[in-house]
């Protein structure tokens, strides 16, 4: 017998390939297609057959959405989604493993502990895969999110995947690192878009500008993040783990060391990478706030492969430690 997850991706994807063929439109565009049928309870595409429809509907009613569990209806939209990515690479078309993702909802948890609501943004939302992830892990918490991304399919990917999960979220189709109209928020969560930004123009705005030739896009993300975060508030960020060692570093440290409280920088396994290059941590940071207080040290550890229980089990013992002592 299958799995809720296996029923729904079954159905995700038949129906996502019917609605390819139909609307000679891209997988990652059916998907998004039918989330949005599987989300209004009915087939929203006019041009589509009425063969097609009757098929669809068919498929449609062998799953009752509204009854399964949110992280059920999540990965099985992450894997129609992945399979998507396969079928047709692009360089901005990527997605937080789940175990990060997971993870990060841990340390989200850790330092909001006693929160009764929050406000999170994710300035690169992608697919929204990430936010949801976190979101899914917080079910006692209300929560309200943001989330900006300039490509138009990963936004309506994360638009139906927020619905059918049931999440209020408001979406900015647009360049994160122009003027973002949002309140400050008290949750920042990401994984950064790394590499070069092309418009020189609009990071001269910028403090973290670069003084000649592109700006990192990834110091700028965390540069307009801050702007938009609640005094105290923090920021948990997927990063490479050379940040501090670029040519830019020495800019990047001097501005975070008068904007914010460092408290953690997590180097992530290599086994979730390809390549050591292409290796990444976790960087934690807290805005500062009149009567605020750094923490005693920074939380500093290289974390085991995040299939080894008993390896990871002690460093989360060793966070929880460390947050006992610091916070």
């Amino acid at each position: 017998m299958n799995s809720p997850v296996e029923s729904l991706f079954a159905i995700i994807d038949e129906t996502s390939q019917l609605l390819k063929e139909e609307l000679a439109c891209s997988y990652l565009e059916a998907v998004a297609e039918t989330g949005e049928n599987l989300f209004q309870g009915e087939i929203l595409q006019d041009e589509v057959s009425e063969l097609t429809k009757k098929r669809l509907h068919k498929k449609y009613e062998e799953i009752k959405i509204g009854s399964l569990e949110n992280e059920d209806i999540r990965k099985a939209f992450q894997f129609a989604i992945l399979k998507g990515m396969k079928e047709n690479v692009q360089p901005n078309h990527q997605m937080t493993p789940d175990s990060l993702g997971l993870f990060i909802s841990f340390l989200v948890n850790k330092f909001t502990q006693g929160s009764e609501k929050l406000t999170v943004l994710d300035p690169a939302i992608g697919t929204g895969n990430l936010l949801t992830t976190v979101l899914n892990q917080m079910p006692h918490v209300e929560s309200d999110s943001i989330g900006v991304e300039i490509d138009d399919v990963l936004i309506k990917l994360a638009y139906v995947g927020a619905n059918l999960q049931k999440h209020p979220l408001q979406l900015f189709n647009q360049d994160a690192l122009e003027p973002l109209f949002i309140d400050p928020v008290d949750i920042v969560l990401s994984d950064l878009p790394v590499g070069y930004y092309p418009n020189d123009i609009r990071a001269g705005d910028y403090e973290l500008k670069a003084e000649e030739g592109h700006s990192y896009a990834h110091h700028l993300f965390i540069e307009q993040s801050l702007k938009h975060t609640k005094e105290g508030g923090y920021l948990f960020f997927i990063v490479p783990n050379a940040l501090f060692e670029s040519p830019l570093s020495s800019q990047l440290h001097l501005f975070l060391k008068e904007k914010v409280n460092i408290q953690g920088f997590l180097q992530l396994p290599l086994s979730l990478f390809k390549n050591k290059n292409s290796a990444k941590s976790i960087l934690i940071l807290q805005k500062k706030k009149e009567g605020l207080k750094a923490p005693k040290e920074v939380l500093l550890a290289t974390l085991p492969s995040l299939s080894n229980q008993r390896a990871l089990e002690d460093i989360l013992g060793k966070i929880d430690q460390w947050l006992v002592e610091n916070k």
